[in-house]
């Protein structure tokens, strides 16, 4: 007589429908993707899950839905432990340092589930993600979308993580520098270097400083930052 198989029962098998946080992923979705909110059809790419979560985490956090489609359709997803499986083997293989987040599986439907995942403010910025040998990214969330930080940008949340005091002195280039902003918008590296006939470096350092003097304000962009008087 051949032994019968054992089954193995999935968490998410137990997992019922309630209604009441039914309703509150509802109202979530409802509300569509923005700076603090990401949908996921499917764990197909985790690398690209860990990389919105890294950006929540050097932001000001953010809930990451899988099993919602971009639409705002929720579909679901018919294996949860799965797809969560994915996510935190390739946040553990690499991201660094390790981010703090909430999970939790949310069913639907008999048999389709929503695996939330929400991160928060992370308190050891900036976070990284390992995107190839050599070379590892910072991300931080822009309206509905995850960016690259510049250097700059690492270095603006590095410093404020740790509360550095700024001295500078209002000399010869940020005259330069405030005057340009009286008469236009904004200024970006590149500008400010031309203008001040400083190097990249030292121009850089100068824009750095006075952000965390909080006399001008950074928008980050992958195509160059843009620097406001606040």
């Amino acid at each position: 007589m051949k032994p019968k198989k054992m089954m193995t029962m999935r968490h998410s098998e137990g997992i019922g429908v309630d209604r009441e946080k039914l309703k509150a992923l509802r109202e979530l979705v409802a509300k569509g993707e923005g700076e603090h909110l990401e949908f996921k059809r499917k764990a197909t790419h985790p690398e690209k899950i860990a990389r919105e979560m890294i950006a929540f985490a050097n932001s000001k956090g953010g809930t990451l839905l899988i099993g919602v489609a971009d639409d705002g359709s929720i579909p679901g997803v018919k294996f949860p432990e799965e797809e969560l499986y994915a996510v935190l083997k390739t946040l553990s293989k690499l991201t660094r340092p390790s981010i703090s987040f909430k999970k939790e599986i949310i069913s639907i439907s008999p048999n389709r589930y929503v695996v939330s995942l929400q991160v928060p403010s992370g308190k050891r910025k900036p976070y990284f993600i390992r995107e190839s040998r050599r070379k590892k990214h910072c991300y931080i969330r822009k309206a509905d979308m995850s960016i690259k930080a510049s250097w700059e940008v690492q270095k603006i949340i590095q410093l404020q993580i740790r509360k550095t005091d700024v001295q500078f002195t209002y000399g010869e280039h940020e005259q330069k520098l405030f005057r340009y902003l009286d008469k236009s918008n904004h200024i970006t590296l590149m500008e400010f270097t031309a203008l001040s006939g400083l190097n990249k470096y030292q121009a850089s350092s100068l824009l750095i400083q006075l952000v965390l003097a909080n006399l001008l304000k950074i928008e980050p962009h992958e195509k160059g930052d843009q620097y406001f008087i606040r």
